[in-house]
Formats: structure tokens, sequence, C-alpha cells
């Protein structure tokens, strides 16, 4: 386990009243993309985004969400990777969760799923569940801009990065006995991550990962299991549409140090692997 020096170098970034293109912004860009190769990770405040109210109202709809029957939640399938309902397996017997498709993108997305976990209807959790991700998927937005301004290329990659939120998924996931959130570090080392309350995770993907030309780091990340609460985790994961070539730009290729690790390839074709 790491210590506690150790634990503290995760950077904690706050986007309030930051200014896009100020000189601030373009300084915290860079960190932010230092903590990428370094760490595969971040924290992040933004107080202004969601109120906690708002959250409140999203993990206590979670909660009644995953005391539905078994058979109700079930219903939730798709043929698509990570868009499904995922119960007890003995791979992770503690634990459950649902991805949900495009939810910000998509006005139906949000009523189909709730509709079909409560018949009845249930408004404040659907009307919840989309502002929640929407916000979310915004905020994915504002860090993919940074990240990218933080090597110097959001000018000529804008459309990049607009095509790196095309798609999204939202996550919800409960887990039965939980201690803590731990990421691996690049040293094989397992950080836990000290979670203050209303501030968000932003873990670099693989897909990122290879858009960078293998400079970004995607954290290998898990959840320790002790204690005696369920832990409630709701995440928003932007990412291209399934036809689209994720291609390394040539500025972060180099005949030295960085040599072209990964040739173009097809979102789609990389989920089904």
């Amino acid at each position: 386990m790491e210590s506690e020096s150790e634990m503290a170098k995760i950077p904690c970034f706050d986007l309030k009243a930051l200014e896009e293109g100020s000189e601030e912004w373009k300084e915290m860009s860079k960190k932010m993309r230092e903590a990428c190769e370094s760490y595969g990770c971040f924290l992040l405040m933004w107080d202004e985004l969601i109120p906690k109210g708002e959250f409140e109202e999203m993990f206590n709809g979670m909660k009644l969400l995953f005391d539905l029957p078994e058979q109700t939640k079930q219903q939730h399938i798709s043929l698509k990777p990570y868009s499904s309902y995922s119960g007890k397996s003995p791979a992770a017997p503690l634990l459950q969760s649902f991805g949900i498709d495009n939810v910000p993108l998509s006005a139906a997305s949000a009523e189909t799923f709730t509709n079909l976990m409560w018949p009845q209807g249930n408004l404040p959790f659907c009307e919840t569940l989309k502002s929640m991700s929407s916000k979310m998927l915004e905020l994915n937005f504002q860090v993919l801009k940074m990240i990218v301004e933080g090597y110097g290329l959001l000018q000529h990659y804008m459309s990049e990065v607009e095509n790196m939120k095309s798609c999204s998924n939202s996550r919800l996931m409960r887990y039965k006995f939980p201690e803590r959130l731990q990421v691996l570090s690049k040293t094989g080392k397992w950080i836990e991550l000290e979670i203050p309350q209303n501030v968000f995770v932003a873990i670099v993907g693989d897909m990122l990962k290879a858009w960078s030309n293998g400079r970004l780091h995607a954290a290998t990340h898990r959840v320790v299991m002790r204690g005696e609460k369920d832990r409630y985790s709701f995440g928003v994961f932007a990412m291209p549409m399934e036809d689209m070539d994720v291609d390394v730009p040539l500025e972060l290729v180099d005949e030295k140090i960085h040599l072209l690790r990964y040739h173009p390839f097809k979102s789609g074709e990389y989920m089904l692997l």
C-alpha cells in the first residue's frame, strides 16, 4: 500500500471560475495532462456544475433502482458491451451495474430505461438521470479539451475532441461492502484515493491512451471490498461513434522516444475485443 505522501501526489483541480483560453486555464491544462501521463487519473472539483441536492437525488434514486426485483433489472439488455444490467456473478459477486447508452444525447434513452424499470413511471429519477448525465458529459468535454490543450493541439484537433464525446455510456454501480477506490501506479503499486464529498474522479481510458500514442496512462483501478455499507457510483464515459477512427496525431510521434505505437482503428471494433 502506498504511503500518505504518495497518495497526496494525485492532484485535485478546481475548475470553478476558470476562463477557457486564459493563461490560468492553459497552465492548468498542462498540469492536467501531466497528471494523466503520470497517474492516469486525477480529482476534480466543480461545485457550480452539480448542486449537492442533485447528487443526493441521484444516489437516492440509485438505491431504489438496485432494490428492484432481480427479474425486473434483468430486463435491461443490449448486444453492446457495457450497455446492459450486470448482476452478481462468480467473477464479481459483490457488484451490480447498469450501462445506459447516450442518455445526454437522446431524449428517449432515459425515458425508455426508466419506464422499463418502473412501468408506472418515475419522473424524478428520469429527470435526475438526464440532468446528471448531461452535466457530466459536459465535464468530460471540458477535461478532454484541457488535456489536448496540454499538448498544445486544441486548435488543430478540436474536431477530434468533438468526436470523442459523440457517444456516451452512463454507468450506475452498486458495490457490496466496499472500502476504497484504488488505482494501480505505473510502478505497480496500488494507491488508495482519498475522495472528498462531491468531488469527481477522472480516469484515462484506453482510447484516449491510444489517441495520445501511449503518452497518457490508462490507469487500472479497483474497489477494495471491506466494511458494512454499500457503495454507489455513477459515471459517464465519453467515446467516439462506433464507425469513427481513433488516429494518433502526427505531433505526438517522433523517431526517437515516441515511435508510433497505435495504428488507426475503429472505436466500435475495439469495444468488441
